[in-house]
């Protein structure tokens, strides 16, 4: 019996030892398991948002920033009297009682948010109360310091700090940095518990973004938009500066806007950003990138004359009109039909070209297809596919059944501006590591090469003609001193509802460039169904005139003096002194190729002094002599056809084609397509 209680004794010591040395190994040595177990189990997270990094435009202007707010939580089980605390908050956040009140009268709660983001004024009235059981904790809330300035393009935020809409949707990731943790102790229970030590986890903030905005221009842009729409009592207005020679986004903008600072009151079609997500008609815009697409495929020369039909076509069962009824065009060149914004010209330059050519062309131009700008929501716009009937060749070759974005006629522009290459348009000039201080820099990105630096100094001389001379329709877009280029539109606005166009209401247009002669900016205008006129000329142009205006003079660039200045009001009696006659637009076409090849071999003062002493000769009274000149018709470019379409090609002109070969298709021309036509107006193709 006793040696009984002995081994029990012994045994009971044995497993008090065991517990003993458990205990010990539990309490002194490590255990992961045990430690993430007790940490799951008696602390949680608040997830709260990093700093925001900042917008700023291309000369460090703050356009978003993020200042310092405070997120009120409480302890509802260690408020005293919670009736009289909620009675309180209503008045300082002005909520109802009944919604605080709902927050905190749950006893057994031990964390609950009572409102986030308050601004400093708030948070040090409430802390005076010293309430136990209320505290703060410091957050970042989104501040736009201009309100409506550049509102569509920068966007806005949500309630939980994600960006909605603008570059902040579209650079959300780098904008927002990584998110901060507060660590809170809980109860056995699980539930949190306030204490005093809050423990902050510290992330880097957000990245820096860089634009190439311009505030000023930006503000420009858009008073004069706003000023449109309310002279015109028009529904909204867009435009568009780019760089000409880089298609970085100097401006951007939409009226009416909205403050940034109130996004969330402001009406849905006022935030949306409709230079790259809307898409309509373009009008007689287009008309220069028809042109462009004829010169660059050899079909014309500037001075090419076509036949327009003394003011109607017919197309099938359609009769082709001009825009009034008193204009009432014959034989005139290329350049006229631009000057003059002929439609039946352009038709018969698009019936020349070709479907197949043109909209590959158009393609090539950017439309019918996103540029990649780095902005979200861009739309593709809209180009048929093929075939098309020859009403349809006739209407898109005058901006009627295809439909473009601002930006994608803008960067169009440009590339006649720049010489002949589409590039992609941006506006992040750079993004500014918060943490590292390393700048990514944006480069710029070729697309493709549309036109010859030759067939782009053609463009932009015979785009000069339109806005120079008395015949010109974008006389209104003058501007003292500089060498404006560029192109009206007018177009009908297609019904959302159903088919067709809404009766009387148009968008009026304006796409072009200054200085001619060294383009430095692209500008477009549309302002959309105004009430009191429509015309591009009258509506759209003078807003281009007053922007480009203030562009150049900000830039410091310099009048050019003499002729050329007052070339811009000089009265051209006639279509006769038209500046497209070839010896006159042949030297503006020459002086601003110089203007190309100088910029690479010299610097852009000496580029200047060259442009402006070749142009300085360029005289009013060379001009009326000019228009004596007989323009030379040229070879037209039959390469490629077939037999049948050579001789549909030339009927009606009075051209003489000998056929050598026993071949089905045209594969050498004599004299060579685009050359001068021979007196006697020969044309030998082999055909093989």
């Amino acid at each position: 019996m006793k040696s009984r209680i002995v081994f029990i004794f012994i045994g009971i010591i044995g497993l008090w030892s065991l517990l003993m040395m458990r205990a010990a190994y539990l309490q002194f040595l490590p255990n992961d398991r045990l430690n993430s177990l007790q940490n799951r189990q008696f602390q949680t997270k608040v997830t709260l948002q990093a700093r925001r990094g900042a917008i700023v435009d291309r000369n460090g202007r703050d356009l978003a920033m993020s200042a310092t707010a405070y997120s009120l939580y409480a302890d509802p089980k260690i408020i005293e009297n919670r009736k009289a605390a909620a009675k309180k908050l209503s008045k300082v956040l002005g909520q109802s009682y009944e919604s605080v009140y709902a927050k905190i009268k749950d006893g057994n709660k031990r964390f609950v948010w009572i409102q986030r983001m308050l601004e400093q004024d708030k948070a040090d009235e409430i802390k005076k109360w010293e309430i136990r059981g209320l505290s703060f904790v410091e957050e970042w809330r989104r501040v736009y310091p201009n309100e409506t300035l550049l509102a569509q393009t920068v966007g806005f935020l949500g309630i939980e700090g994600q960006g909605l809409e603008g570059l902040e949707l579209g650079f959300d990731q780098s904008l927002r940095g990584n998110q901060k943790k507060v660590m809170v102790k809980r109860d056995a229970r699980g539930r949190p518990l306030i204490n005093d030590g809050l423990m902050f986890i510290e992330n880097p903030d957000g990245n820096e973004l860089r634009l190439t905005v311009d505030s000023d221009l930006q503000y420009t842009l858009e008073s004069e938009l706003a000023n449109a729409v309310q002279t015109f009592d028009a529904d909204h207005a867009v435009g568009v500066v780019l760089d000409a020679k880089t298609s970085a986004v100097l401006a951007l903008a939409s009226a009416p806007t909205f403050d940034l600072n109130k996004a969330q009151k402001a009406a849905a079609d006022n935030r949306r950003n409709k230079t790259v997500t809307d898409a309509f008609e373009p009008g007689s815009t287009l008309k220069t990138l028809v042109i462009a697409s004829a010169l660059r495929e050899g079909v014309l020369q500037p001075n090419t004359k076509f036949f327009c039909e003394n003011g109607a076509y017919r197309v099938g069962d359609k009769v082709i009109k001009e825009a009034e009824a008193h204009e009432k065009f014959g034989d005139i060149t290329a350049a006229e039909i631009l000057a003059v914004s002929s439609n039946i010209g352009t038709t018969k330059i698009a019936f020349k070209l070709g479907q197949d050519k043109l909209r590959q062309s158009l393609m090539d131009f950017g439309f019918g297809q996103k540029l990649g700008v780095d902005l979200p929501g861009e739309a593709r716009g809209i180009v048929q596919g093929l075939p098309w009937k020859p009403i349809a060749l006739s209407n898109i070759s005058f901006g009627h059944g295809i439909a473009t974005t601002p930006i994608q006629m803008a960067n169009a522009y440009a590339a006649i501006a720049n010489g002949g290459v589409l590039n992609t348009p941006f506006i992040v000039q750079s993004v500014r590591d918060s943490e590292t201080g390393e700048l990514t820099e944006t480069k710029v990105k070729p697309i493709r090469r549309v036109l010859t630096s030759e067939q782009a100094a053609q463009m932009r001389a015979m785009l000069l003609g339109v806005t120079t001379l008395k015949i010109g329709s974008g006389a209104n877009a003058r501007v003292d001193g500089f060498m404006v280029a560029g192109k009206t539109g007018t177009a009908q606005k297609v019904n959302p509802n159903g088919r067709g166009y809404l009766r009387g209401a148009y968008v009026s247009s304006f796409a072009g460039f200054i200085p001619a002669n060294d383009p430095k900016f692209v500008i477009y205008i549309a302002v959309d169904s105004p009430k009191k006129g429509y015309y591009g000329a009258k509506v759209a142009a003078p807003v281009f005139s007053r922007v480009a205006s203030y562009a150049v003079r900000k830039e410091g660039i310099a009048p050019l003096p003499g002729v050329l200045a007052e070339t811009n009001t000089k009265n051209f009696n006639s279509m006769k002194t038209a500046i497209n006659q070839k010896a006159a637009l042949d030297k503006i076409a020459r002086a601003i190729a110089t203007a190309d090849s100088a910029t690479e071999s010299s610097s852009a003062a000496t580029s200047t002094a060259k442009v402006e002493s070749a142009l300085a000769t360029l005289t009013t009274q060379e001009l009326d002599k000019a228009a004596e000149v007989a323009p030379k018709e040229v070879v037209p470019n039959l390469m490629k056809m077939t037999t049948r379409e050579v001789l549909r090609q030339v009927s009606g002109q009075n051209l003489k084609v000998k056929f050598v070969g026993n071949g089905s298709m045209v594969s050498e021309m004599i004299p060579a397509a685009g050359s001068n036509l021979p007196d006697d107006k020969n044309i030998t193709v082999i055909l093989k």
